[in-house]
């Protein structure tokens, strides 16, 4: 299959040439306008002139903008007339499927999106089937299952996404995947995302004579990322990260681990040491996993511990620097890691702990050793705290419901205010760690949408 892919490198093209002969020019044009775009990356804008032409296969690292390759043609794909789920998108996490949610919301098309995923209630997820969205995401697992009980019409269900398909393999999805895509008689079009390439297509994803958007190698795309070593004897490596961490100081900064195991005693160590955390693994609950993703993102900790779960498909932007506390087995794990600094040409530090004889194959230049303080000095805490508010989307709480409870009745200025995540039963506002306790004080007896609802700092 794969010997009929046709290759395609496609130079950038104005944004407006490629919109100008569909007819949903002017939802693209303000899909971009809502997500703060104003113009497309090369890859993009390949992704877009591919989709075209029938199946197409996009290879892109990490943070390159994938997620938009494979939304913004599906503009051109909807149908305001069909009342029935249209997309499909599989994905292998459910922080991804979020994302990717998350980003068409945005985009502001008016076509209803939904997610379902392992670990969130099948039931809700029942409901929100029964008003079909037009675009439907979730992991194989979980769809499999809504398949099984008829939670959903695959009648209408003309174009299947498979995003971080390589991740979905290796996560063991092939089964579950191979029985959604046998439950689709209508697909007209299949777009497959990778961030690595594969020597073949399996037969069962139906792709047939796909145009491959190749920018894995694009010296466009290549991070501006530089790579520096801490050499540790290995008793005391512990230490060595203390005192890493440290020198950092309060920037974004992702530490990776092996196995969870090395996760929680390096949890266990920061704590003792004054050093605010989070952690994020594959044996946490997903409402544990999702809230350290979150205060993550809204700058409350700046430091997040976690396995390779984190290097591919998570919304974790800006984050300035990476640690390689244990060093991974395989050079594409090295890449995915680092993939989540200098990310759509920003900069990025990669440090490597590494012990005086210790050398790594697949790392193909000298690092720069760095060198740590003899007395370590503890970042001051983030100057944001997260506030928990009870309710959420199916509440029927929005945004601005929370803007104007913290700004009317909470005593806060609009600089006190950060970001703000709305989830089905809760919500989560970024406020300055200064004010957050005297706030809660303030609305601890106030509704929202004439609800009482618990209100409380997030430890």
């Amino acid at each position: 299959m794969q010997d009929d892919t046709q290759q395609i490198s496609i130079p950038a093209p104005d944004n407006s040439r490629i919109f100008a002969h569909t007819p949903n020019f002017p939802m693209l044009k303000q899909s971009l306008t809502n997500l703060k775009i104003t113009a497309l990356n090369e890859m993009q804008n390949a992704a877009l002139a591919a989709a075209k032409k029938g199946d197409v296969i996009l290879l892109a690292p990490t943070g390159s903008g994938k997620t938009l390759g494979f939304l913004l043609p599906l503009l051109n794909l909807l149908d305001s007339k069909i009342a029935t789920v249209q997309v499909l998108i599989l994905v292998p996490s459910r922080e991804l499927a979020l994302q990717i949610e998350q980003v068409f919301k945005t985009m502001g098309t008016g076509f209803k999106v939904n997610c379902c995923y392992g670990g969130h209630p099948v039931k809700i997820e029942r409901n929100n089937l029964s008003q079909p969205p037009a675009v439907l995401i979730g992991t194989p697992g979980r769809l499999a299952h809504h398949l099984r009980r008829e939670s959903f019409s695959t009648e209408t269900i003309q174009t299947l996404i498979l995003d971080e398909f390589d991740k979905s393999l290796e996560f063991g999805f092939q089964e579950d995947m191979t029985y959604i895509i046998r439950q689709l008689p209508a697909l007209k079009k299949r777009i497959l995302t990778s961030a690595t390439k594969m020597q073949e297509i399996p037969a069962f994803t139906g792709i047939s004579r796909p145009t491959e958007v190749d920018f894995l190698e694009n010296k466009t795309n290549t991070p501006d990322l530089q790579l520096k070593a801490v050499i540790s004897p290995a008793a005391d490596k512990l230490d060595t990260l203390f005192s890493l961490i440290c020198k950092i100081g309060d920037k974004a900064t992702l530490i990776f681990c092996n196995h969870r195991e090395a996760v929680d005693r390096i949890s266990d160590l920061l704590w003792d040491r004054g050093l605010a955390h989070d952690i994020f693994h594959g044996g946490m609950e997903q409402e544990d996993r999702e809230r350290a993703l979150l205060k993550f993102r809204n700058g409350s900790h700046r430091l997040l511990i976690t396995t390779d779960l984190a290097s591919r498909g998570l919304d974790i932007p800006e984050i300035e620097y990476v640690v390689h506390y244990q060093l991974p087995h395989t050079e594409e794990a090295f890449l995915h890691r680092n993939g989540r600094t200098a990310r759509m040409h920003a900069k990025g530090t990669s440090y490597l702990i590494l012990t005086e004889d210790e050398k790594l194959a697949y790392v193909k230049q000298n690092p720069e050793i760095e060198l740590l303080p003899e007395k370590p000095v503890v970042p001051k805490p983030s100057p944001w705290a997260t506030l928990y508010i009870a309710a959420g989307k199916k509440d029927k709480i929005n945004k601005v419901d929370i803007v104007g409870l913290l700004l009317q009745k909470g005593g806060l200025a609009k600089e006190d205010l950060g970001l703000i995540e709305v989830l089905d039963h809760s919500s989560y506002a970024a406020v300055k760690r200064n004010r957050i306790e005297h706030t809660v004080e303030l609305i601890s007896k106030e509704k929202i949408k004439g609800k009482k609802v618990k209100m409380e700092v997030s430890r």
